[in-house]
This record gives structure tokens, C-alpha cells and sequence, in this order.
């Protein structure tokens, strides 16, 4: 998605503004959004067809920055203890710094509009391939295939989501949720490396 700027931009981000966790994205009415925006109503059809196209571009907005430093620390790292680590304790704490954001994902994700809906799963599927990409690429959990590094990361991103609202809700929990995603991750890769072993090794490693 291309950098917005101008009159497109002023709308996505009085949208953030005015989202909180009772409201959705498609609940705001067009003059509150550019009241909120500083703008004539009518500006907003200079910039978008509709509401959904709108919507597309507010998620978008939303994933681009987080996805970004995700995958700076990734291609980081050394291993792939590291990188979980690393990619758990930036996402929960952009969760946190951009809890409406974070708000309207998780909803939308189970919203009306089938637009939306259909974007959010896609951009998933992108997050998750990213992650695949950059652990084949860094090699941060050899001896697995590329196959189940791709299952791995798309489970991950989407169990990385299911627990955002939890952890923004639940602040004095926000230590154990962040240990229990990382321990997610890391035994879902060793739980493959495990599986390449034959049956047999496996026997005498539990007789020790």
C-alpha cells in the first residue's frame, strides 16, 4: 500500500482517534469522522468509494508500521530463541501503545463486512508467509522443512492475535501472557524437529 498523505491520512487517523473498544470502524458516521478529521464531509468521497475501500486503507495503515519492525528484528537475530523473544515482546508492546488499533483488527476480523473481513485474513496470510521468509532466509531453525515453517507461522500470527485483546485488558497479566507465547512458538518448531526423529531415538532419550 502507497504512504498517505493529506486529506487521506487526516481521515484513517481521526478513525484511530475515535475508535475505543466499544466502537467499530464501521459504526462511525461520515461527519463525525470529518469533523474529527478537520475536514469538509464531502472530502471523504474525493478519497475513497466507499466505506469498505476506507476500511481497507485504516488496516492497512495499522499493519504496515508493526510489520516493519517485526521483520527488522527478525532478520536480526541469531536464533530462533532470539527471535521469538524479540517479535513477542515488540508486538505486545505495540498492542499496548496502539490499543484502538489493535481493537479494530481483532474485531473486524469478526465483523459484517466481508470486505474486511477477506482484507484482515489476507494480510494474516502475508504477516505469516513474512515470518516464514525471514526464519528460511536467517536459517533460525535448521533442519526443519520450509513447509512446516510456513504452517508454523501462519498458527503463530494468528495465535499472536487471538491473545491481543487479553493482553491489553489484562495488564497484570501481560508478563505470563508474553512468556506463554513464547514458549508457543518455540515448541511448536521443537515439537517439528522432534517429529524428524525416528521412533526408536525417541525411546532412548525417554530411557534417560
Amino acid at each position: 500500500m502507497s504512504v498517505m498523505t493529506g486529506g487521506k491520512l487526516k481521515l484513517v487517523q481521526a478513525a484511530l482517534r475515535l475508535i475505543t473498544q466499544s466502537r467499530s470502524l464501521t459504526s462511525l458516521g461520515l461527519r463525525e469522522l470529518a469533523r474529527e478529521a478537520g475536514l469538509n464531509p464531502n472530502t471523504f468521497y474525493r478519497h475513497f468509494s466507499s466505506l469498505d475501500e476506507f476500511g481497507l486503507h485504516v488496516l492497512g495503515y495499522i499493519a504496515e508500521e508493526m510489520k516493519t519492525g517485526v521483520r527488522e528484528l527478525r532478520r536480526m537475530a541469531e536464533s530462533s530463541d532470539q527471535a521469538s523473544r524479540e517479535t513477542v515482546a515488540f508486538v505486545y508492546h505495540y498492542f499496548q501503545s496502539n490499543a484502538a488499533a489493535t481493537t479494530v483488527a481483532v474485531r473486524e476480523l469478526h465483523g459484517p463486512s466481508p470486505v474486511l473481513r477477506r482484507a484482515l485474513e489476507a494480510q494474516l496470510d502475508a504477516s505469516a508467509r513474512e515470518m516464514a521468509e525471514d526464519i528460511i532466509e536467517r536459517q533460525l531453525v535448521p533442519g526443519v522443512d520450509e513447509a512446516t515453517i510456513h504452517e508454523i507461522s501462519h498458527m503463530t500470527i494468528r495465535y499472536i492475535l487471538f491473545r491481543a485483546m487479553d493482553y491489553i485488558e489484562k495488564p497484570d497479566q501481560r508478563e505470563r501472557i508474553q512468556l506463554e507465547t513464547e514458549r508457543f512458538i518455540n515448541r511448536q518448531f521443537r515439537g517439528a524437529l522432534v517429529e524428524r526423529v525416528e521412533p526408536g531415538e525417541i525411546a532412548r532419550w525417554v530411557g534417560h
